[in-house]
């Protein structure tokens, strides 16, 4: 991998600094981080304030809720235990043992009704979004079904993912909680919290210290801040929706948070280019040496486990709570000819930036976008902190970053 022109990155930086000229009605804040394949930063710039009205700039330490990011993670923490036999992909039995949960949830029907679920559930179909789990803010039956009380995916407590499958197992593909039943899964068999596993077996083998599902007080003062968009396209601040790991003060309090490895990280994009980088390079960290898993595991987590049904490519994605996320079909614009599959945690997709086909990419709800792109050796993220999922202008930026990042390399 060689090194981005100036002019490279001099148009990048004025490419996000313009996304973010605008306030009211662009973009607040936003900051994009990329790695090559020797895990140092080719690129990292971040532009605006740390929030709508703030008249702090978003510096090079801010930190952000990374939300769905934390999928990764979380996957490459399950994939560990399999490597050392403490989890089996394909066990329903193993694992509706360690969650009983699981053994005994049913399937929400049309009507309302509750059904039997016709198969047990196993790890690849959680890993895989194919358990039949949904989002209730993404699925208007599931949304429905929790009246008058709701589910909130973002309370901090685990009563708010025990909700009903809304597809039989194995049978489609259905973005949801999913991922948060891994690291229940991942809590149960290691006797420790999902956040206490990620440190000690992820973030400190890296030497990450800004990334963590509870922020130190630092990371606290660092934290960039939320907003909404409106119908007119118009930003405010808002509350944080994750607010619940930012308010514990003891240890009573953080014995009782529900450690979300759906959703459940806030980080520096810096710090977060680092575990991009243990894929590129294939289980191991360019940085330290440390080895996260074997190769053969991330051949494996990049594999197509999907390939029995429709493409995602032609997934449909409804708003049913539009102040969280926009509707949408097609969960990334790709190419010709790729159906687009999932691996193990995220979307495989290719696209016009670039990238090679098989790139692993994915998002977070307050509109964060990584790829990862082993065949090429580049990976990156670009973060904002603004609702609902889906913002047209996070998006561009995000691929407008990737692109030229491209097209600099390979004028080099």
């Amino acid at each position: 991998m060689g090194v981005l022109p100036t002019t490279t990155r001099d148009a990048l930086k004025s490419r996000i600094d313009s996304a973010c000229s605008d306030p009211d009605k662009g973009l607040p804040g936003a900051a994009a981080a990329v790695v090559g394949k020797d895990g140092k930063l080719l690129f990292f710039h971040a532009g605006g304030k740390r929030g709508h009205g703030s008249p702090e700039p978003l510096a090079a330490d801010s930190v952000f809720w990374i939300a769905s990011c934390t999928k990764l993670i979380t996957g490459i923490a399950c994939m560990q235990l399999v490597e050392q036999g403490k989890l089996s992909l394909d066990d329903s039995k193993e694992i509706e043992r360690i969650c009983p949960e699981l053994k005994e949830v049913q399937v929400l029907q049309e009507n309302g009704s509750l059904v039997e679920k016709a198969r047990g559930i196993t790890l690849r179909m959680l890993l895989t979004h194919t358990a039949g789990f949904g989002y209730a803010f993404m699925n208007s039956k599931l949304r429905d079904s929790s009246r008058p009380i709701g589910f909130d995916e973002f309370s901090g407590y685990l009563s708010d993912f025990k909700q009903p499958l809304v597809h039989q197992p194995g049978e489609a593909w259905e973005y949801g909680v999913n991922i948060d039943w891994v690291g229940v899964v991942i809590e149960r068999v290691t006797k420790q919290t999902l956040n206490e596993y990620f440190h000690q077996h992820i973030f400190e083998p890296l030497g990450l210290t800004q990334i963590s599902m509870l922020p130190t007080s630092a990371m606290k003062d660092k934290l960039a801040y939320m907003h909404q968009r409106d119908s007119a396209g118009k930003v405010s601040p808002r509350d944080h929706l994750l607010r619940r790991p930012l308010t514990v003060e003891n240890k009573s309090d953080q014995e009782s948070l529900f450690n979300s490895g759906g959703a459940g990280c806030f980080s520096t994009p810096q710090d977060y280019c680092q575990i991009l980088a243990v894929l590129l390079n294939d289980g191991t960290s360019p940085s330290t040496g440390s080895q996260l898993l074997k190769q053969d595991t991330v051949d494996e987590m990049f594999r197509n486990q999907i390939a029995n049904l429709p493409p995602l490519s032609e997934k449909y994605i409804p708003d049913a709570k539009p102040d969280l996320t926009n509707s949408g079909t097609g969960l990334h614009p790709t190419v010709s000819g790729d159906r687009q599959g999932w691996g193990l945690t995220f979307l495989l997709s290719g696209g016009l930036t670039g990238r090679s086909i098989s790139t692993a990419q994915w998002s977070g709800l307050p509109n964060l976008y990584w790829w990862c792109d082993r065949e090429n050796g580049l990976a990156g993220i670009v973060c904002a902190q603004i609702l609902p999922f889906g913002d047209a202008q996070v998006f561009q930026l995000y691929q407008d970053v990737e692109a030229g990042v491209y097209q600099g390399l390979a004028s080099v």
